[in-house]
């Protein structure tokens, strides 16, 4: 009985170490830079196929109310996550606020300066004396001083208007005669749809260094946080599974947001497929060096920092 006894017992304490006990996912917050869209599409995979909570994650996105915030809150510990912009996080870096990039989600230049195809506005050049409409405050104005530099031109000779996320009614309506910050994955499909097609001027194209579009970023006082890198890893896990399966990525996309099963989102997600970053967690030092040496010639931040003040790749 003793030998019978200890047998069980000991089948027990097997059985004990080969199932994990029952653990509350950690929760984690993440602000998002806009409303939800395709961008956004590895977020919301990593979330729909389960990946998140594999990594033992309860991860909640929330849509700002400005999306000059996010980057904010995590500066101010009030969000352990935020999806933002590689130029702008340079900007914040130098005014001090304590971020760090931890991950890529779309790995090439999405912004834009966008008119009207059929409008006066032919180059860069013409937008002197005009309108020009942004939403994320220095970040847009950043590139766009930039752009109107190759053209002879400055920010002075423009007058800036911030129209949120209003970015193709304010140019369809007239508001404004350009908005910058134009997504060419949105606005100009936006634009196609409601028949007052838009031309865009590529940042990349006019003396702009190539840099990261979305990045997710978190405070520099927590990169040792474990669930860092499970996130990331996570991302991963979604990047790779949306580039084998479209088709159910979209569907994925869509099932918990149904009011954006559109036509819009629909062009917008098949021209953003490329651009997603594979390796989410990967960093490009000289990319990162080239724009901070490119702000800096700019007058848009004072100095030059190491690449670990600007991004970190977790291991």
């Amino acid at each position: 009985m003793r030998r019978i006894a200890a047998l069980l017992a000991l089948t027990y304490c097997l059985g004990a170490q080969m199932v994990p006990s029952a653990q509350a996912a950690d929760k984690l917050t993440v602000m998002l830079d806009w409303f939800i869209n395709p961008d956004h599409t590895t977020l919301i995979i990593a979330k729909e196929k389960g990946f998140f909570a594999q990594a033992g994650l309860d991860v909640e996105m929330i849509a700002p109310a400005d999306p000059n915030d996010p980057p904010k809150l995590v500066a101010a510990r009030k969000a352990d996550l935020a999806i933002s912009y590689q130029p702008q996080l340079h900007r914040q870096v130098d005014q001090g606020l304590p971020l760090r990039r931890i991950a890529t989600l779309v790995s090439t230049p999405l912004s834009s300066l966008v008119v009207l195809e059929d409008g006066p506005i032919k180059s860069i050049a013409d937008l002197k004396g005009k309108k020009v409409g942004f939403s994320v405050g220095g970040f847009e104005d950043a590139i766009l001083g930039a752009m109107l530099k190759k053209a002879g031109l400055k920010l002075s000779d423009v007058t800036l208007i911030n129209v949120n996320f209003s970015l193709s009614p304010s140019l369809i309506s007239g508001q404004v005669d350009a908005v910058i910050g134009a997504y060419r994955n949105f606005e100009l499909n936006q634009m196609d749809i409601v028949e007052h097609p838009g031309r865009a001027f590529y940042v990349e194209e006019e003396g702009v260094p190539a840099y990261d579009e979305l990045i997710v970023v978190a405070h520099a006082e927590r990169l040792g946080d474990a669930r860092l890198k499970r996130f990331v890893n996570a991302l991963e896990a979604a990047a790779q599974f949306l580039v084998n399966h479209p088709k159910e990525g979209w569907a994925l996309f869509i099932k918990g947001n149904k009011e954006l099963n559109n036509e819009l989102n629909k062009r917008a997600f098949r021209d953003t497929l490329p651009r997603f970053a594979l390796r989410p967690a990967a960093l490009d030092q000289g990319r990162y060096r080239r724009m901070a040496q490119f702000l800096k010639d700019q007058g848009l931040i004072k100095r030059v920092l190491s690449i670990d003040k600007y991004a970190v790749e977790l291991r």
